[in-house]
């Protein structure tokens, strides 16, 4: 299973859909990437292929990161994927 997150401006946890074969993972993340790229202020809708019920709805000039991963990679690991920012000294 693969994960794609999505940070949007002045939110402090990501939102994210999964998909079953990293082809399909690589779609909806290029797609994200091109919302992003265009700097138009559309809709952007994605639903879950582990939960079909769980939908999400972002404006895409609110997007400021996301990324895509393999959730089986995250568990032999012991480390979870995600944003992380680190503070200036």
């Amino acid at each position: 299973m693969y994960v794609i997150e999505i940070l949007l401006k002045n939110t402090a946890m990501p939102m994210s859909v999964q998909r079953k074969t990293v082809e399909e993972a690589t779609t909806v993340y290029e797609q994200v990437l091109a919302a992003m790229k265009s700097g138009d202020r559309n809709l952007l809708e994605l639903s879950c292929d582990r939960q079909p019920e769980k939908k999400i709805a972002v404006m895409t000039d609110s997007i400021v990161a996301a990324q895509m991963y393999e959730k089986s990679g995250a568990a032999a690991s012991g480390k979870t994927p995600g944003f992380v920012a680190f503070a200036a000294s």
